[in-house]
C-alpha cells in the first residue's frame, strides 16, 4: 500500500506541466498553442527562448530525480529497494507523458527519464547525457540527441553492472521515448526536422515553430 501511494505521488509530481506553467507565468503564453503544441522543454525553447527552455528542462529532470531520491526513504523502503525506486521512477515518467492535469497529453519523457536514472545510476547517466549533448551539437537536432540517449540508456546500464531490473526498465522507457519521437525520426530522414540553431520560421505543423504575435522569439 505504501509503494502504491508513493507511486501515485510520483505520478502526480511527474504530471506537473512545467512548460505550460512557466509559459503562462512568465510570458502569459500557452505553449500548447504554439510550435508543436508539446509542453516539453524543446518546444518551450523554440517558442519562448533558450533561457526559459533551460528552466523547464531543469524542472522536468527534477520531476524524475526528486521522487526517486526522496520518496523511498520517506516511506521507509530499505536498501536494496531498486524495485520500489523503479516503480516510483516509472510513475514519474508516465506522469510527464500522460499528465492527468492535461487530459493525459504531455511531453515525450526524455528529461524526466534522465532524472530518474540520474538518481539510480548517476555516473552512467552523465556519460549518456554527454553523448546526447554531443550529438545535438554536431547535428543540430535535439530529437537526434534524445533518441541517441534513449538507445544508449539500457546499453550503458547493462555494462555498469547495475541490477538487471534497472536495465529492463531502462530499456522499456527507452522504447517509449523512441516511439514518442517516431515523427521526429521521419522528419530527420526526410531532411525536414528543425535544427537547434535555426532562426527562420518554419511552416506551422507538427513539432515546428510558429511566430509569436508581438514577440521577438529567442531561438
Amino acid at each position: 500500500m505504501t509503494l502504491f501511494l508513493a507511486s501515485v505521488i510520483a505520478y502526480l509530481v511527474g504530471a506537473i506541466p512545467t512548460g505550460l506553467l512557466v509559459g503562462r507565468a512568465v510570458r502569459g503564453i500557452d505553449v500548447r498553442e504554439h510550435g508543436s503544441g508539446n509542453i516539453g522543454a524543446t518546444n518551450v525553447m523554440r517558442v519562448l527562448g533558450r533561457k526559459l527552455g533551460s528552466v523547464v528542462l531543469f524542472l522536468d529532470v527534477l520531476k524524475g530525480l526528486v521522487p526517486v531520491a526522496l520518496l523511498p526513504p520517506v516511506f521507509g523502503f530499505r536498501p536494496p529497494a531498486s524495485g520500489a525506486e523503479l516503480l516510483i521512477g516509472a510513475a514519474a515518467v508516465l506522469g510527464h507523458v500522460f499528465p492527468v492535469y492535461l487530459a493525459f497529453r504531455g511531453g515525450k519523457g526524455v528529461a524526466t527519464a534522465l532524472g530518474v536514472f540520474l538518481a539510480l545510476a548517476p555516473w552512467p547517466m552523465l556519460l549518456v547525457l554527454a553523448i546526447g549533448l554531443t550529438v545535438i551539437g554536431v547535428t543540430g537536432y535535439v530529437s537526434a540527441g534524445s533518441l541517441t540517449g534513449a538507445v544508449l540508456i539500457p546499453v550503458v546500464l547493462y555494462f555498469s553492472r547495475v541490477d538487471d531490473s534497472v536495465v529492463l526498465v531502462g530499456a522499456l522507457l527507452a522504447l517509449m521515448v523512441v516511439v514518442r519521437h517516431r515523427a521526429n525520426l521521419a522528419r530527420i530522414m526526410a531532411g525536414k526536422e528543425l535544427r537547434f540553431w535555426d532562426t527562420q520560421d518554419a511552416e506551422p505543423g507538427d513539432d515546428q515553430p510558429i511566430p509569436l504575435a508581438g514577440s521577438s522569439r529567442e531561438q
